[in-house]
């Protein structure tokens, strides 16, 4: 006998399988984000892609399959490999949620737990795929166990995430804590050697911390957060550069206050882009400040993690759906009170525009007027809403009409907010006041004219607070988050880096004639200048957002590649995606830490002047050329230029090579000869390692990309080798006296100690004058250490 058909019935079940197909597809996507979120120690992204996409095509295709009437052979088949499939992608990812259990003893109970749920659930999707489905109720049973077995997997797997992400977040804040540490100690020193062994120990762990903050930022998903991570990783990579010269000049002028001062500026900055990388990772409201917890606001850190000041495009935009929101609900009593908050928000606002100082008399009273013009408008909306019910028809057309004439206000003014942030900005870049301001400053360091510089200092003051006006309004008019923290960004390092040059003004003008001095202002000189060309970026991306021109933000932390292809139409631009920058990124921030490190060893030679000495500066420049171009930067524009240059640091390395060994032959037998040998066995290698790579052939992008990641690698491990050559050999040289001169006819002669100093005066003192092009780096204008750090000056 047939059963009536009961369409209720039938309704319900329909509608129970959707919800419950729904949920559990929208629960894999969730899983999919979380496990974009919480990276998997050990596990890369093609591996997390591929549990993410067993999990959600195949589970939902077994939940699907069930509804289907007809089972063949072939159907069955087909679900016994996806099952397999399925237990597979979860058995792999159970294994490496282990191997992290063994590692992390804190999380090890319940990450194992969490594992074994995963592999049940996995092993009972696999065991229901062989289930050959039977007449009747039997195939509802079934699908109610498949997917009460699939919400148990994605319970499991999210647990095994969100447990390996308290492991990525420790490990990061642990390698924050180190460097935090090495400040400290670096803040203590009193010595040069001290500073050099503890700078070295610095470098590795910023190389550390890179690392682990370029994967974080790339896994994070929300754009606000992404522009924190990179702003904090900005301050912290450029101070690096700023730390080694403002040291050094503390070092030599101890009792120097403005050296002191201008130290203290970067150490400060340092700590304050670590907080705020704290602040990130564990995403929390507060942070630790005098032993209690007070909020980080934009003056403490510039990455805009506070909401306290809203910016005149948030303003406005609220304000604008408050009022098109009247269409539907009317003005209300709450809509009313709502209204009036946000136009008392965007007067606020607008009222930074008004006051700055730096606001033509023009612009100031066209938005007077267009704010007037909303007050006005917002109030004939308020009185056609209110007696819209007197007479229908009509006061409905009436209330549309002045709701849109509210917005055309509000587009009015927000329109006239952005020419007058562009107006302010036009003026400051067609006066271009920095590099004639900088070139004073520097002059009059170096002639010791304190009266003068005190003066360029009033006049570069007035400068920076215009920067930064304009910075405060582009904070205003940006319409993305990103671009609002990246205009707080540099609102906040332009302030403080131009304190900083100030500081390196005087100190060079109370010891003019010292060398570490000059080269300590002439570094932030560079940071500044390289400060406004990010504004400059800035400014055109945010006028590129307003008029409509551009459909994501470009982060200025992340490098920003050069062009690439060497075909004969000539290079082309190609953009690198974000996973490919990250990577040149952090080799070229390992690439500056080197040179760093190889100018302060060359630092400690007495005789600045010997061929030693002049090679490893010379390379130092070349390898920072090449930094420069991973941050689209420098004199380096192309691939085929960056190629070049490595060519020419492979030639270098081979002459270093050859001086080396005529030096190795002079020193007697001992544990610091062999450790020289060593080292010097390696240059030839890494050498033709490098020319090999730059030999090999490029079409497209991707090999071009490959070239550039093998040839800046090369570099820098070639790099790493010549910093530990030119270390021992100064320990060679110091130990047993060996002084390095050049006969007059150009030939080398080492002389030690033990030797039988029978040259005249005149050919020991004979210091030659040839060159044989060591100045053949494109980047020989950028010193980054001068020759003569730490001697005695006259």
């Amino acid at each position: 006998m047939i059963k009536p058909f009961n369409k209720n019935n039938y309704l319900e079940l329909k509608v129970e399988k959707m919800t419950t197909t729904l949920e559990l597809e929208t629960n894999i996507k969730q899983l999919a984000i979380i496990g974009d979120k919480c990276p998997l120690i050990g596990i890369s992204n093609y591996e997390k892609m591929s549990v993410s996409i067993w999990l959600f095509e195949h589970i939902t295709t077994l939940v699907n399959h069930k509804e289907k009437a007809r089972f063949t052979e072939k159907t069955s088949r087909s679900l016994i490999r996806v099952g397999q499939g399925v237990a597979l992608a979860v058995e792999k990812f159970v294994t490496v949620g282990q191997t992290i259990a063994a590692e992390n003893m804190e999380i090890s109970d319940d990450m194992c737990e969490a594992c074994e749920e995963a592999r049940m659930a996995g092993s009972t999707i696999q065991r229901l795929t062989m289930i050959v489905p039977s007449k009747g109720n039997k195939t509802v049973t079934e699908k109610t166990a498949m997917v009460r077995s699939a919400r148990q997997l994605l319970s499991a797997i999210t647990r095994v995430l969100l447990l390996a992400d308290k492991v990525i977040v420790k490990q990061l804040l642990v390698s924050k804590d180190k460097v935090l540490n090495a400040l400290n100690d670096l803040d203590k020193v009193t010595s040069f050697t001290d500073f050099v062994n503890y700078f070295s120990k610095f470098g590795n762990d910023m190389v550390e911390l890179a690392h682990l903050t370029g994967d974080r930022q790339n896994d994070l998903k929300s754009e606000k957060h992404r522009a924190q991570m990179g702003a904090a990783r900005a301050i912290l990579e450029r101070s690096t550069s700023m730390l080694l010269p403002s040291c050094k000049t503390c070092l030599r002028h101890p009792d120097c206050g403005t050296a002191k001062r201008n130290r203290d500026c970067v150490f400060k900055q340092m700590r304050q882009a670590l907080n705020m990388i704290h602040f990130i990772v564990t995403d929390g409201g507060c942070s630790q400040m005098n032993g209690h917890s007070s909020p980080i606001t934009n003056g403490d850190s510039g990455i805009g993690l506070d909401n306290v000041h809203p910016s005149a495009s948030k303003a406005l935009k609220d304000l604008e759906e408050a009022v098109e929101l009247t269409r539907v609900t009317g003005v209300s009593g709450q809509s009313c009170e709502k209204i009036h908050s946000a136009l008392d928000s965007v007067i606020e606002t607008a009222q930074d525009f008004t006051d700055s100082a730096y606001t033509s008399h023009d612009n100031r009273e066209k938005i007077v007027q267009s704010c007037d013009q909303l007050r006005s408008d917002l109030q004939t909306v308020f009185e056609k809403s209110s007696s819209q019910n007197q007479n229908d028809l009509l006061s409905t057309q009436e209330a549309e009409t002045a709701v849109l004439r509210t917005i055309t206000s509000v587009n009015g003014l927000k329109k006239q907010l952005q020419e007058t942030a562009m107006d302010q900005a036009s003026e400051l870049f067609k006066a271009n006041e920095d590099h004639d301001l900088l070139k004073c400053l520097k002059l009059g360091g170096i002639n010791g004219n304190v009266k003068k510089v005190d003066e360029l200092s009033v006049k570069f003051e007035e400068h920076r607070e215009q920067l930064e006006e304009v910075c405060k309004l582009f904070r205003h008019i940006a319409t993305t988050e990103p671009l609002v923290i990246t205009a707080e960004h540099n609102e906040y390092v332009l302030r403080n880096i131009g304190e900083m040059v100030l500081l390196a003004a005087k100190t060079l003008a109370e010891y003019s004639n010292s060398k570490i001095a000059r080269e300590n202002l002439e570094n932030f000189a560079e940071a500044w200048e390289s400060q406004i060309n990010d504004l400059s970026v800035l400014v055109k991306e945010v006028n590129d957002f307003c008029q409509g021109r551009m459909d994501k933000p470009v982060y200025l932390s992340l490098p920003r590649p050069g062009k690439h292809g060497t075909s004969m139409r000539g290079p082309r631009p190609i953009k690198l995606d974000a996973e490919e920058q990250a990577k040149i990124a952090k080799l070229g921030l390992e690439m500056k830490l080197i040179t760093s490190e190889m100018d302060a060893e060359t630092d400690k030679w007495e005789e600045p002047d010997n061929d030693i000495v002049k090679r490893a500066k010379n390379m130092s420049s070349m390898a920072f050329s090449m930094y420069l171009f991973t941050r689209g930067e420098g004199p380096l524009k192309t691939t085929q230029d960056l190629f070049v240059q490595a060519e020419y640091f492979s030639e270098e390395g081979y002459k270093l090579y050859k001086i080396c060994q005529e030096f190795v032959d002079r020193v007697p037998v001992c544990a610091h000869r062999d450790e020289l040998l060593s080292y010097l066995e390696k240059i030839p290698p890494s050498c033709q390692q490098l020319h090999s790579t730059l030999k090999i052939s490029t079409v497209g992008k991707a090999a071009t990309f490959s070239k550039v990641d093998g040839a800046i690698q090369e570099t820098k491990n070639l790099m790493n080798v010549i910093a530990k050559v030119v270390t021992t050999s100064f320990i060679c040289a110091t130990k047993y006296s060996i002084d390095y001169r050049r006969s007059p006819g150009g030939t080398r002669r080492w002389r030690t100690s033990y030797e039988n100093r029978s040259s005249s005066d005149s050919e020991s003192m004979h210091s030659s004058t040839q060159s044989d092009g060591l100045n053949r780096s494109s980047s020989s204008n950028r010193q980054f250490s001068s020759n003569n750090s730490l001697e005695k000056e006259s």
